[in-house]
């Protein structure tokens, strides 16, 4: 699954008009093909600081990802990229997330928002985020 991640690889703009918030992405591989790095953050400090640190089990259809933020927020996420529709999602007791970006523009932009849900059943918007890849 992995190597599904592959459009993610690059530099990006991120932006979230509903917070008001821009910021800048990494996203690369290490230990050789073994993980995928997402770094980001907000240059006016609005965004945190984020890391997500991505990687596959060969027995499923999607990757596991450990995420750590500067507001010391510490979350386990999974995801996949199918079909043209990158999507991280996380089953937590009263707070369930997911977030679902279209990639399009041939993989230079995502569009997507963020949503969340207390029950896993009913999901409510939280804020819309969007990647420009600049590279």
């Amino acid at each position: 699954m992995i190597e599904a991640l592959a459009v993610l690889i690059g530099e990006w703009d991120v932006e979230s008009n509903k917070l008001g918030v821009r910021g800048r992405a990494t996203v690369d591989r290490f230990e050789g093909d073994g993980f995928v790095r997402l770094r980001s953050g907000g240059d006016d400090g609005e965004m945190p600081t984020s890391t997500w640190i991505i990687g596959s089990d060969d027995s499923t259809d999607h990757c596991t990802s450990l995420y750590y933020d500067s507001r010391n927020v510490r979350r386990v996420y999974q995801m996949r990229v199918r079909d043209g529709v990158w999507t991280i999602w996380r089953d937590a007791p009263n707070f369930n997330q997911r977030y679902i970006g279209k990639i399009i523009d041939g993989g230079k932009t995502i569009a997507g928002q963020w949503e969340f849900s207390e029950d896993g059943k009913s999901w409510e918007v939280d804020f819309d985020l969007t990647y420009r890849k600049v590279q």
